[in-house]
């Protein structure tokens, strides 16, 4: 096969670069346009990501629109990488390949590095199941997680996407930002419901937002998935009240008690204070004073207030 010309190595590539070749090759590089094959691959993988069910090729023809055959050759060539794969009735999704890529980058990312180290030096509450998740538009996506060892029938996995209405840890991070942003997000439609419990509607929605940033953590009380309760707490980076990620703890309601829930709180408040620590936030405990809704207020002495976004 020929080479294309511009990918020939010219007989000069040979010639050791001066200090000043090699100070500008980068601006060089960045001046360039982008390659447009390159740039339609990247925007068909952002639309399967961004779709709750596998598209088939008239699907991501309309949503790109792009011609036909120009769809079809980037979905060949895709199919062929193990970036996206195809089902038996024909739509695409992700392929395995995407999470060996994410799990190359969530490696080498602090937040997710940091919740590592805590799980693997304190373990805490090692019979839940412990998650890391991070915002992504309307949608959470777990970056991190630890499967406890008490029987649940449910089980984590890095990639997995959820509504960031449904979850506690979405709430978590949803009720450090602007409450506008969050409405319009629901008035958008961008939130759905997973169970009957589900708030997608922005008064409700907003109000439980406010609780939580007024606790410092988020409830999902039978919202993800019926049987289940998790506890979910904001992580910040340095410089910023919005939450860059957050931890949460999943159990079974079943077996719930008064003194595990508040064990799951404290220990979800503590791991995410501990997370942020690592980061170098700088922001102040959270007020712990306000009860959860039918719930009994906390004990102890107060804890200084948060100035939260939805305050």
């Amino acid at each position: 096969m020929t080479t294309p010309p511009d990918l020939r190595t010219p007989r000069t590539a040979t010639r050791r670069p001066r200090a000043a070749d090699r100070t500008a090759a980068p601006r060089a590089v960045e001046s360039r346009p982008p390659v447009p094959a390159v740039a339609r691959a990247a925007r068909l993988l952002d639309a399967l990501a961004a779709s709750h069910e596998p598209l088939h090729l008239i699907d991501l023809v309309r949503t790109l629109a792009l011609p036909k055959s120009t769809v079809h050759g980037l979905c060949t060539t895709l199919l062929a990488t193990g970036l996206i794969e195809r089902l038996d009735k024909g739509g695409y999704h992700l392929g395995a390949r995407v999470m060996d890529l994410a799990h190359a980058y969530l490696a080498r990312t602090d937040v997710t590095a940091e919740f590592q180290a805590i799980v693997q030096a304190q373990a805490p509450m090692p019979e839940e199941s412990l998650v890391l998740s991070v915002l992504d538009g309307a949608d959470i996506v777990y970056v991190g997680c630890r499967n406890g060892t008490r029987p649940f029938g449910f089980n984590f996995r890095i990639g997995m996407r959820l509504p960031a209405n449904c979850t506690a840890s979405g709430k978590a991070m949803l009720a450090t930002r602007p409450p506008q942003a969050v409405i319009d997000l629901a008035l958008a439609r961008a939130f759905y419901a997973l169970t009957r419990r589900s708030l997608t509607r922005p008064g409700p929605l907003l109000d439980e937002l406010r609780q939580a940033a007024a606790r410092g953590y988020a409830i999902d009380d039978e919202e993800t998935r019926a049987g289940m309760v998790c506890i979910g707490a904001p992580i910040f980076g340095p410089g910023s009240d919005e939450a860059v990620a957050a931890v949460a703890f999943s159990l079974a309601k079943t077996s719930l008690t008064a003194a595990r829930r508040r064990q799951a709180i404290d220990t979800a408040v503590r791991v995410a204070a501990a997370i942020s620590r690592r980061l170098g936030a700088r922001r102040p405990a959270p007020s712990r004073d306000t009860p959860e809704r039918g719930g009994d207020p906390p004990s102890g002495p107060r804890r200084p207030r948060v100035r939260a976004a939805l305050r």
